[in-house]
């Protein structure tokens, strides 16, 4: 276990600095914004404070605040932080993030989590807590062989709470986290006491399977997710087929790399269209630069293409017996019904939150850990 430190060399700060003033911006048709993708009003806006004002080293600094290590698991150097709790008895939880996010997305929760008394919760509730960058992303190694997926993520993940001496722990997650979780409590049941999803995992009946009644809300759900599948799930193709070819555009222009994960921030967060409403530019920023000075939006990409080419999948295969919760937020990508869910996980908490979107840690901390910690009070042993 090798304390680290975030220390980008300023020669990468002022490549990008260079490369920002010489963006090429596309033409953009007349009285259109966010219709086609990332609005090229706001994209400019964005690289003007990019190269004006945002603070890297500050940024750096803040996260610097949190105890950073690296560690060989299967020969890739993994990167994680690692916060314990002052109180001993704390319950370990391993939180994984998703793409297009970072460890930076939990920069809100992990104190609240630590050291609750401190937020008006109670000691009881206190976690140790672990958040592993997914291998290719951030400060953890790029894999160098094709074949790396989810379920290799939710091995590390195992293998590391081990490493670090928790013989019993809960798991935690969102968007490619919320797999990795699933996957996490079907591959060692024996040490993970729970799992607590805010992105729903879920399977629709299949064949001769009974189709459990649905509500309205329900119903209506399943024909937002599939329009969300028809129009706003180009970017998993592209992703899911060729992250290569995507790859040398977003390696070579800091402002094409931001375009590509902005737009996301803006469409799957509770936003009302105001991307700045839920996030601010250092936010935002902060987390793009993280795949920039790493050089790992190519390698987060192809996470899309092994998953999608293994015989795996995208959720664990059989039923996953340790109790589960999902916390629903309501501008998701997808919602699926409770019965969907039910099906491959022994739910033991469902909740329906009033507002919040994709990036909860970001979007809804103080909902999200309330959430975490309710759910943990019922397995905590």
């Amino acid at each position: 276990m090798t304390p680290f430190i975030i220390d980008v060399d300023e020669s990468v700060l002022t490549d990008v600095q260079e490369r920002l003033s010489r963006t090429r911006f596309p033409d953009q048709l007349e009285n259109t914004t966010w219709e086609y993708g990332a609005d090229i009003s706001y994209l400019k806006e964005l690289v003007d404070y990019w190269q004006a004002s945002f603070d890297w080293r500050a940024a750096e600094a803040e996260l610097n605040g949190f105890s950073h290590f690296k560690t060989d698991i299967d020969g890739l150097n993994i990167h994680y932080i690692h916060e314990r709790s002052p109180y001993d008895d704390a319950l370990p939880l391993i939180i994984t993030h998703g793409w297009p996010g970072s460890i930076f997305e939990f920069h809100k929760i992990i104190r609240t989590l630590t050291h609750p008394e401190e937020f008006g919760g109670k000691a009881q509730d206190a976690f140790h807590v672990v958040c592993p960058s997914i291998a290719g992303y951030g400060f953890s190694d790029i894999p160098k062989d094709p074949g790396f997926h989810v379920k290799s993520q939710s091995e590390i993940n195992v293998k590391l709470m081990a490493k670090l001496g928790y013989s019993r722990y809960g798991a935690q997650g969102g968007d490619w986290g919320s797999v990795i979780t699933g996957w996490t409590g079907a591959l060692d049941p024996e040490h993970c006491c729970g799992i607590h999803m805010n992105m729903v995992l879920g399977q629709p009946p299949r064949g001769d399977e009974p189709r459990p009644d649905l509500t309205d809300v329900e119903i209506e759900r399943i024909k937002q997710a599939k329009y969300f599948q028809k129009t706003e799930t180009g970017y998993q193709r592209i992703q899911g087929s060729k992250p290569q070819t995507l790859g040398y555009g977003l390696m070579d222009s800091p402002a094409g790399l931001a375009a590509w994960i902005i737009e996301k921030f803006r469409t799957w967060s509770d936003c009302g269209g105001d991307v700045e409403s839920r996030f601010t530019k250092d936010e935002l920023l902060t987390n793009i630069m993280i795949y920039w000075v790493t050089g790992t939006i190519t390698s987060s990409t192809r996470l899309y293409f092994e998953t999608y080419h293994s015989d795996t999948g995208r959720a664990p295969d059989n039923y996953v017996e340790v109790p589960t919760g999902f916390a629903a937020f309501p501008h998701e990508l997808a919602v699926l019904p409770r019965a969907w869910a039910e099906k491959s996980f022994n739910v033991q908490r469902w909740t329906e939150m009033e507002k919040g979107g994709h990036f909860a840690a970001l979007e809804e901390p103080e909902l999200l850990v309330a959430d975490i910690q309710e759910f943990f009070r019922g397995v905590r042993g």
